[in-house]
């Protein structure tokens, strides 16, 4: 039986490591501060941004949600977003996604001043991200795969990572990230009209799977000994469930773990270090402020 790779406990770690980083900010004058905006009352959304919330005044971090009408205009939330940043308090801004559709995602994104880009979703975090740049603002779930790996002692360098799924947000900043001196390995980034999957999936050293789609991987898809990443995020009808359902992976996680050396769970895996990586870009962010603010006064 495959390790299990704990991200719960990888980000209950982290948070106490960060909650002193918040204390010795707090001790030169600076607390980071995050800002969600929230737009309309999407259930799912409004249970995300209050564990956001609650994990930044667990560590001490002023959280703040901005919430705002489903139907408001461009203007208006291009207005609200301006607000935020110019507003010194404020380190982190968020943008809730997904938005209505009548809001120009893309365009939202970008209003964001970068320095306050904390998803690292804006296109200059993105390119400084991308030249390894340590100013850029990394996205949280790429970063929060990374840190797994390292705090699992899990060597990346002349290993061979296969990564399922091209997403910008995800796979793309991930394949960066392991390409990268320091990591070295080699990537290959396959998706959903890649022929014959499984001959790419079964070459894995590591294996890190980003679609959306239950039971994509299966034992017969991977080599023995593969570190299996689950980023997957699936809701299934489950009727013993106090919700009536319960959410997996994209990986059938029973049957690979008799084969692989580690694999994440789902949930349990990467969701936790995803807001994990958020609170630290945050006070990455708030400590950039005070470092700009030293500059200036010497």
């Amino acid at each position: 039986m495959a390790r299990n790779i704990d991200g719960t406990e990888i980000s209950r770690v982290m948070r106490a490591e960060m909650a002193q980083q918040v204390a010795d900010l707090q001790a030169q004058g600076i607390t980071p501060g995050l800002s969600v905006v929230l737009v309309g009352n999407n259930p799912a959304s409004q249970a995300y941004v209050s564990s956001k919330t609650r994990a930044c005044e667990a560590l001490g971090m002023k959280g703040q949600t901005l919430n705002l009408p489903e139907d408001v205009s461009a203007e208006a939330l291009f207005a609200a977003i301006d607000q935020l940043n110019a507003d010194p308090t404020v380190h982190g801004i968020l943008v809730q996604l997904p938005l209505p559709a009548h809001l120009p995602y893309k365009a939202v994104l970008e209003h964001i001043h970068p320095d306050k880009d904390v998803d690292g979703f804006h296109p200059q975090n993105a390119g400084l991200a991308f030249v390894g740049d340590p100013r850029a603002f990394v996205p949280c779930t790429p970063a929060g795969i990374m840190e797994m790996l390292r705090r699992e002692d899990i060597s990346t360098r002349g290993k061979h990572v296969v990564i399922v799924g091209r997403s910008l947000i995800v796979s793309k900043p991930l394949a960066s990230l392991l390409m990268a001196p320091g990591p070295d390995a080699t990537v290959t980034l396959t998706h959903r009209h890649t022929p014959d999957l499984a001959s790419f999936t079964r070459q894995a050293d590591i294996l890190i799977v980003a679609v959306g789609k239950q039971n994509l991987i299966t034992a017969d898809m991977v080599k023995p000994g593969v570190v299996v990443i689950d980023v997957g995020q699936n809701r299934v009808t489950d009727p013993s469930s106090p919700r009536g359902y319960r959410m997996v992976g994209d990986v059938d996680f029973d049957a690979v773990s008799q084969v692989a050396e580690a694999i994440t769970p789902v949930p349990g895996g990467v969701g936790p270090m995803t807001i994990t990586m958020l609170l630290a870009n945050t006070i990455q962010a708030a400590r950039q402020t005070l470092q700009a603010r030293t500059r200036k006064t010497t």
